[in-house]
Parts: C-alpha cells; sequence; structure tokens
C-alpha cells in the first residue's frame, strides 16, 4: 500500500535559531496527536543535523531540500547525497519547479541526482509538473511526461519504487491559485497511468503522487480526498505550526 505524506518544505527560511525552534515545537505539537499520514520536514541544510536529532525518536521525517549531481570533490559550495544522508536526514527534494527556473536544472543532472540520492538510501521526492503557458496550451500532459522519462525512467522497477513524486502545477505556486480538485486529481490519475505504462500497475498503484501546488488548510481534506492524491508538498503553509498541523489534519 502506498504511503500517504504531508512534507513541508521550508524553501530559504529560518534562521539556525528560529529553526531549532520550530521543530521543537512541532515535535511538541504531534507528539499526541494522531496523524493519518507520514510527515517530513525538508529544511535548508544548515537545519538538517539539529532537526534529525531532535526528531530521532519522534514520528516526523527529514528531508533536504537538494543535493549536488556529483558524489564529492571540488564543487565549492555544493552538499553531496552522502553529506545530507550523514546527518540523519531520510529524504531529498529534487527537480523542483524553482530549482528547474532559477538554477537550470536539466532532466540529466536531475537524473544524476536521483541515482546519488537513491545510493546513499535518500527517498527523493520528485517534483514534476508545467507552468502556465504550457497548462494554457493543454500541453501539460507532455511536459510531466517528458520530466518522468528525462530523469527516471532508466531506473530499474526496484529503484523507481523508492520515489515519491510531487505534481507540482508551478501556475498555482506562490500565486493564489490553486488547481480545483479536479484538476489535481486528473493530473495525478496520468501520472499514475504513465507509470503503470513503464513500470507495471503493481509499481504505480503503490507510488505516493503528492499534490504541490498552494495547499492549505483551507483545501488540503478536498484535495486529499481525491483517489490518487497522496499527500501534499507544502510551502508557506508548513512555516507555522498550526497551518502545518492543519494541513496534516486534511487527512483526519
Amino acid at each position: 500500500m502506498r504511503k500517504n505524506i504531508v512534507a513541508g518544505n521550508w524553501k530559504m527560511n529560518k534562521t539556525f535559531p528560529e529553526g531549532v525552534e520550530f521543530v521543537k515545537e512541532l515535535k511538541l505539537a504531534l507528539e499526541n496527536e494522531k496523524t493519518n499520514c507520514d510527515v517530513v520536514i525538508c529544511t535548508p541544510y544548515i537545519h538538517l543535523a539539529a532537526a534529525a536529532t531532535i526528531l530521532e525518536v519522534s514520528a516526523v521525517g527529514v528531508g533536504a531540500e537538494n543535493c549536488a549531481d556529483k558524489e564529492a570533490g571540488a564543487y565549492t559550495g555544493e552538499v553531496s547525497a552522502a553529506m545530507v544522508a550523514s546527518t540523519g536526514a531520510k529524504y531529498v527534494i529534487l527537480g523542483h519547479s524553482e530549482r528547474r527556473a532559477y538554477y537550470g536544472e536539466t532532466a540529466e543532472i536531475l537524473k544524476e541526482k536521483v541515482k546519488l540520492a537513491l545510493a546513499n538510501n535518500l527517498t527523493p521526492i520528485f517534483c514534476i509538473g508545467e507552468v502556465l503557458a504550457e497548462r494554457e496550451a493543454e500541453k501539460q500532459n507532455e511536459v510531466v511526461y517528458a520530466q518522468l522519462a528525462g530523469s527516471l525512467f532508466e531506473l530499474s522497477a526496484a529503484d523507481f519504487s523508492k520515489i515519491v513524486l510531487a505534481y507540482e502545477p508551478v501556475w498555482a505556486i506562490g500565486t493564489g491559485k490553486t488547481a480545483t480538485a479536479q484538476q489535481a486529481q486528473d493530473m495525478h490519475a496520468y501520472i499514475r497511468g504513465v507509470i503503470a505504462e513503464q513500470y507495471g500497475k503493481e509499481v504505480a498503484d503503490n507510488t505516493s503522487i503528492l499534490y504541490g501546488g498552494s495547499c492549505n488548510p483551507s483545501n488540503a481534506k478536498e484535495l486529499f480526498s481525491n483517489p490518487d492524491v497522496d499527500g501534499g508538498l507544502i510551502g508557506g503553509a508548513c512555516l507555522k505550526i498550526a497551518d502545518f498541523k492543519g494541513v496534516i489534519a486534511g487527512f483526519n
């Protein structure tokens, strides 16, 4: 059975003291709560070791927001998958639309990042999705297919099964727009169908596909009630405890 997952993506937010305080508060806020999903926080690199230590005996997982496409070496400013794993983190976001748009991450670069993440026993949360012009031209399916095929379809079925996908309608991130629950379901169902064609129905049925477009406490329940939406990759709403708890409650 595939997992329901709510993963928070802090992006470039929170100083080290702010992050430590937030993680402690989150642990307290969730330790007596019954959650019907796995909870993950993906933080800037500076927070990983502290967050993993604080949350070690809790049900909250820790992930990075990125990793390098190289194993090690003279790559100033980069952080390798092995370094991420050494902090105690278990997840890593790869292919986020901001990384693709602002830092020129290509399918080939992401292919290497995925391989290195898997080699270091990290679970990639692999992001796919179309921009507004592509949605308006009704090219969202071919865009998403190309992103999947370009970075993931050389993986074995066993390795692909270790990946979590996150569908990001890029036009609905930080714009106040949200894909309707039906638009989210339609795309998630399409993605699951593509996986079934490539790897078979069993792999497709067991792949968690998260929605990553302005999910918040007011729309989480409606989005998560769709049969092919297995949770969310949460941006702004993960930066405050009450809002993040409100999204997690979408599975209650």
